[in-house]
């Protein structure tokens, strides 16, 4: 219930915001802008890859992001809402340069896993939320119109006794974009390698992530591969990959000099 709960709350708010619309005019400077990826996967991966639903789930990626804050709800999901997680990101562009970019990121987030408890002498299957609290470093710096290097690095807290109570996660990636595959149809290819440790277990891993879209579409395929290189990490697997059908958008809103807001364009977004 609270999986659901919190996942309408979110859902409300990131519609009223794409609603949100008024009369163009002249004078015009962008304050926010409003884009998302939302769609479905024959199995639902976590921000860190090592871990999977081993399940089809549904993905909201969300993003309300100004100038240089934005506020980025990521959840994933079962389709019966049981497993999965909420992360609801804060974060700030200290650097924003043409070449190089520096942001720095915090969140609250639940996982949510089932587990079986015996109560009156019934087996009952219930949801558990597990609560954390984690902050993110991120450079990145652009060599071309389509390719880039960056470094990501995630720590963690787990506020209760049971499950990882400190967690870090440290990548090194290439960004390759908007790679022409035949006429308007482009891919984009992320590969990274990157070490994890959770409280005292350690592995290193290399994943990538493939998306292909056709301009004109506002639909995005995309299939991320995860293998486990040397780890110890407790449930750790060896291989894991999936398939994901995801819709794009991007809202752009701005004032006016007698600060009505309007919306100023809709618009598909780079994946």
């Amino acid at each position: 219930m609270l999986a659901l709960r919190s996942l309408l709350i979110s859902c409300c708010f990131c519609i009223c915001i794409h609603q949100a619309t008024a009369q163009k005019q002249d004078s015009l400077s962008i304050k926010t802008e409003f884009s998302g990826l939302i769609g479905a996967t024959n199995n639902g991966l976590s921000i860190i890859p090592t871990f999977s639903l081993n399940a089809p789930a549904a993905n909201f990626l969300l993003s309300v992001k100004g100038e240089r804050f934005s506020f980025d709800p990521d959840i994933r999901l079962t389709f019966d809402g049981r497993r999965g997680g909420m992360v609801f990101w804060f974060r700030y562009k200290i650097l924003k340069e043409k070449k190089f970019t520096f942001h720095v990121g915090a969140h609250p987030a639940y996982n949510f896993q089932t587990r079986r408890i015996e109560e009156n002498g019934t087996s009952n299957l219930i949801t558990q939320a597990r609560r954390f609290l984690a902050y993110e470093i991120v450079p990145n710096y652009r060599i071309s119109d389509h390719v880039s290097v960056g470094m990501y690095y995630l720590t963690g807290y787990g506020l209760q006794k049971d499950g990882p109570r400190r967690s870090h996660f440290l990548t090194i990636n290439t960004n390759l974009s908007n790679l022409r595959l035949v006429n308007d149809v482009f891919v984009q290819f992320t590969p990274q390698f990157y070490y994890l440790k959770l409280n005292k277990e350690d592995g290193f891993y290399y994943t990538h992530t493939v998306g292909v879209v056709k301009k004109s579409w506002p639909v995005v395929f995309q299939s991320t591969v995860n293998k486990e290189i040397s780890s110890i990490i407790t449930g750790s697997r060896k291989f894991q990959w999936n398939i994901s059908v995801l819709y794009r958008f991007s809202n752009k809103y701005g004032r006016s000099a007698d600060e009505d807001i309007f919306r100023i364009e809709d618009e598909i977004t780079e994946f």
